[in-house]
């Protein structure tokens, strides 16, 4: 007969594996069962290139949300910084100067939300709702409603190009999750983002400015949001005023089911990374079988909702 202790180990095992890996798997298994060429090479590949933006997106969300704040003007930033590439590369021909205005602006919103949350006192909520206003209709008065098409071609080919047989995207998605886990787990920078969310008078106890950190977290998010601004581009072959908009919503819910806590300044990267795949993964799917876009905006929400049942299944355990 199997003792206690046998049976326990395998199941503290399974108590230590995330919901939102739980849940990836339960979706690659259901599409692969019902959606025709899921399981394909190009298709999965297809499905990480997609997640790019979305993953320079999550990743310093995971960061706001460490510091119990939130920001729901990136995916009209995103927007706007796409724009921003667009035009400038299609008045200049030079990606670099298109590039350099989308992470221009998209740090200028990223600071005055810092700025409007740390020293205004303004509520994550209330300020970045109020800078999503203001970066929509930006994009709807640089652009005048329309799409901005005719740009060049070095701007097109980025989507589409290789590095050594892998797509530049899921190089450029690397690079940033390799940058991301050094910043956050292996610098001075990453120990203040915690204690933002979980320790602040430590900071201040320390003779560090709360205010300034908290600035400079946001100002990353906007940063970031320009450089997807450019692959966002690339991707459309075009600079669309609403392309990113409710992108926000996507990484709020792949850094929730990746388990960030909304308070006391616990965070998980890689955790952030499973769950930009996860939605990846269920967008692609419900693509295949032919739903509609409504149904995978629910879809998403219902992920949110189990992965996080999963988690507090395994912790009440």
């Amino acid at each position: 007969m199997m003792s206690d202790a046998t049976i326990a180990s395998p199941l503290r095992t399974l108590q230590r594996i995330p919901g939102v890996a739980i849940v990836l798997v339960l979706l690659i298994a259901l599409f692969g069962a019902i959606a025709p060429g899921f399981l394909s090479a190009a298709n999965l590949s297809n499905v990480l290139v997609q997640s790019t933006i979305l993953t320079m997106l999550a990743l310093p969300m995971t960061l706001i949300i460490m510091t119990e704040g939130l920001d729901l003007s990136m995916g009209a930033v995103l927007t706007l910084t796409s724009l921003c590439v667009a035009i400038v590369s299609l008045a200049t021909k030079s990606v670099l100067l298109g590039l350099g205005a989308a992470v221009l602006v998209g740090a200028a919103f990223g600071s005055v939300n810092g700025w409007l949350v740390a020293i205004v006192g303004i509520p994550p909520f209330v300020a970045t709702l109020a800078t999503l206003g203001m970066a929509q209709g930006l994009s709807l008065i640089v652009s005048d409603g329309q799409s901005v098409v005719g740009i060049p071609h070095g701007v097109r080919d980025i989507y589409s190009a290789t590095l050594l047989g892998i797509p530049v995207p899921i190089v450029m998605g690397l690079l940033t999750y390799a940058a991301f886990h050094g910043l956050l787990y292996h610098t001075r920078f990453g120990t203040y983002v915690f204690a933002l969310g979980g320790n602040r008078e430590a900071l201040r106890y320390a003779g560090l400015s709360p205010t300034r950190l908290l600035i400079a977290v946001y100002a990353i998010g906007g940063t970031m949001a320009g450089i997807a601004g450019l692959l966002m581009t690339s991707r459309m072959n075009s600079g669309h005023p609403t392309a990113g908009l409710g992108m926000e919503f996507d990484a709020i819910a792949a850094v929730a089911v990746g388990g960030t806590s909304f308070e006391r300044g616990n965070g998980w990267l890689l955790g952030t990374v499973l769950g930009v795949i996860a939605v990846g993964v269920l967008r692609n799917g419900l693509n295949l079988v032919s739903l509609p876009s409504s149904v995978q905006v629910a879809s998403v929400g219902a992920l949110v909702i189990v992965a996080m049942f999963l988690d507090g299944l395994r912790s009440r355990s």
